[in-house]
């Protein structure tokens, strides 16, 4: 008999858990946008209460400070972000339209999603001086360059040939390149990110031997 009130609190308790869990994860999506919006340094609970349609007290309920709350958003955009080419590569039939497509996407999720991929890298330069969010960051960041790895690795069996470079390596290299033309588009320099867009599949190319 105790055995069975044991289970019971237990299923119960996890309930309560998931459903916690849940709330927190809705909590974070939709105040994602607001986050992007103000950044990290001007980003309190209460000033993001004030700018979206949840109290203070719900916010404080769910996330203990505004390190809990952001990450959590970050976390949960990146969850979609990170599988963002892989349709792209899926229907790839030629090197060519990979690389193609994908530098398509590319500046098209650049200016799409500006301030979104604007609040990933204020975090991840936060992480620098705050080390609670480094492993936070370092997770986010292994993900991301899974998914550069896939396409360039693909890429590289479409040409018969291999990738030029580790993951790490390839990564970094694209993702240079997409942080300096994402602060371009944020500064209204759409020469500089029309320039960028036409030497990226060149740089694609030197990915690859």
């Amino acid at each position: 008999m105790t055995q069975v009130a044991d289970s019971k609190q237990d299923r119960i308790a996890r309930r309560q858990v998931d459903k916690f869990e849940a709330r927190r994860t809705e909590l974070a999506v939709a105040t994602l946008h607001t986050l992007a919006e103000l950044g990290y340094a001007r980003t309190s609970l209460r000033e993001i209460a004030q700018n979206s349609e949840f109290s203070h007290g719900v916010l404080h309920y769910y996330f203990a400070d505004k390190r809990d709350l952001i990450t959590e958003a970050v976390r949960q955009y990146e969850a979609v972000c990170v599988t963002r080419y892989d349709e792209v590569v899926a229907r790839a039939s030629s090197p060519e339209q990979l690389r193609d497509e994908f530098v398509a996407m590319f500046f098209d999720t650049l200016s799409e999603d500006a301030t979104l991929h604007r609040l990933w890298y204020d975090l991840r330069n936060q992480s620098l001086f705050d080390s609670s969010f480094r492993a936070d960051v370092l997770e986010i960041d292994s993900h991301r360059e899974a998914m550069v790895w896939r396409v360039i690795s693909r890429y590289a069996e479409l040409r018969d040939t291999e990738p030029a470079a580790s993951p790490a390596t390839t990564y970094v290299t694209l993702d240079g390149i997409f942080q300096r033309a994402l602060l371009h588009h944020l500064t209204d320099r759409p020469e500089t990110v029309a320039e960028m867009r036409g030497e990226l599949p060149g740089v694609i190319d030197l990915l690859v031997r």
